[in-house]
């Protein structure tokens, strides 16, 4: 019975796409052309699912459209058909995007198989992607957590930005997790299986920048006793995240936006032009529009910088992904530690919901893994919380002290507690805002929807003062 599924013939030998339409038809729909420019024409109203691609064809080589249809977001999968004696060039073109080759002459059985396998993979793919996007619904976006609004926001935005390949700044205070979403950023776009490279722009002083960035050759400079490809280099195919990019000197600054502009890098001491083809991702814990006018960074390598921009937010303003972020945390770092029942008391919570975390998420795991190793108990106690991190926080309580702090009992089973703890946790935030739920849902980094199911669920009943 035939499928839904299309498959695409690109092949300049009429007699090699009669055979492949003879192998599948009854199977798949089948469309066919003999050029690269012919396909073209086809691809703007259909699209196929599977691209079977000649790779020597007279006007166009197969490999060159290969990459022009991999640089596009929704691209078909593609098998490339090779003649014999070309598999380097097979190879070349699985690196440059390719799901498989085959290599002619071909048998029948052979050609549906490896058809059936690029679709299973279609499949498989699909359904990956959307168990992905319902996780973002939900507040996971990769190795990153959050269900507040703030959060849910950022990581669909980031969601929909990835396939797109597009250069990324990222704005976020320190430990708020800026290379995390770039790693999940990148691993969801074309450019996933590729390098992904970083740099931490910070970390080195402007002549190592320079060196790390774009390479050296031997004998370059005092000490260049071989030759170095650059980050650019490394990168090629894959994505490049410049971490702290408005730490950068403006002669740097200069020489990186050329390469941005040329997509060719010149390593120090050398005189060739080599060409790099790599994503951009960036970020900064600073206002890069201000450091603009005060004359430290660059307007034009901004906006070649900020196609999109993602603004990571701190973790004071979205602190109702607290419990989350511990519940987590407590399950990871206890299988680092071999305690996998670690969780953290009621007491506990409310003290790690009242600080302010100046170090964002980085600071709250760093506190728990202290407690984690200065504990000998599962349930994790405000007294097992260092002063060196609930100080820093702008919380100082005396050690052992939680009279300040809801006091649950701990009897119950862990849900019941925890749902204790957010009765009592919601109402104070109501009685601080006067029972307005539009301004305690902004404080507590919920939707106003998603904080009236919560009231609901709990049975709380708001009075306005």
């Amino acid at each position: 019975m035939k499928q839904s599924k299309m498959i695409f013939v690109v092949d300049d030998d009429k007699t090699a796409r009669y055979g492949v339409r003879r192998a599948l038809e009854e199977r798949y729909q089948i469309l066919e052309a003999d050029s690269a420019a012919a396909a073209r024409r086809v691809l703007v109203a259909e699209t196929p699912d599977l691209l079977l691609l000649d790779i020597e064809m007279p006007e166009e080589s197969g490999l060159d459209f290969l990459r022009e249809l991999k640089a596009k977001e929704g691209s078909p999968a593609v098998i490339m058909i090779t003649a014999y004696g070309s598999e380097k060039i097979a190879v070349e073109a699985m690196k440059s995007g390719a799901y498989d080759y085959l290599p002619k002459p071909f048998e029948v059985d052979e050609l549906r198989l490896v058809v059936e396998k690029a679709l299973d993979h279609l499949k498989l793919a699909a359904e990956n992607l959307e168990l992905k996007r319902r996780l973002v619904s939900e507040g996971q976006f990769g190795t990153m957590i959050g269900s507040s609004a703030p959060m849910r926001r950022l990581f669909e935005l980031a969601d929909r930005v990835a396939p797109a390949d597009v250069t990324v700044l990222i704005e976020g205070e320190s430990g708020t997790g800026k290379e995390l979403l770039a790693r999940e950023i990148h691993q969801r776009s074309n450019r996933g299986r590729k390098a992904f490279v970083a740099l931490n722009c910070a970390a080195l002083p402007e002549h190592l920048i320079e060196s790390e960035l774009f390479g050296y050759e031997k004998g370059a400079f005092t000490g260049a006793a071989a030759l170095k490809r650059g980050k650019f280099e490394l990168a090629h195919g894959g994505t490049l995240f410049l971490d702290e990019v408005g730490d950068m000197s403006l002669a740097t600054q200069a020489k990186l936006l050329r390469v941005l502009e040329a997509r060719k890098v010149e390593r120090l001491g050398g005189t060739t032009s080599i060409d790099v083809d790599v994503r951009i991702l960036s970020a900064t814990n600073k206002d890069l529009a201000t450091e603009i006018t005060r004359q430290t960074f660059r307007e034009d390598l901004y906006y070649r910088l900020r196609v999109v921009l993602l603004k990571l937010p701190p973790l004071r303003e979205h602190k109702g992904d607290i419990p989350l972020l511990v519940e987590e945390f407590c399950r990871m770092l206890g299988a680092k530690h071999g305690r996998p029942a670690l969780k953290a008391s009621c007491d506990a919570m409310g003290l790690l919901m009242a600080s302010d975390w100046r170090g964002n998420v980085r600071e709250l795991k760093n506190a728990l893994e202290s407690a984690i190793v200065m504990s000998s108990d599962d349930v994790l106690a405000p007294q097992d919380f260092s002063t060196d991190f609930l100080g820093s926080a702008g919380v100082a309580p005396a050690i052992g002290t939680t009279e300040q702090l809801p006091s649950f009992v701990e009897a119950g089973d862990y849900r019941a507690a925890k749902r204790q703890f957010e009765i009592s946790y919601i109402k104070a935030k109501l009685r601080e805002h006067g029972g307005n739920i539009t301004r305690t849902a902004a404080a507590i980094g919920l939707h106003r929807q998603s904080l009236q199911e919560k009231l609901r669920e709990l049975g709380i009943s708001v009075e306005r003062e």
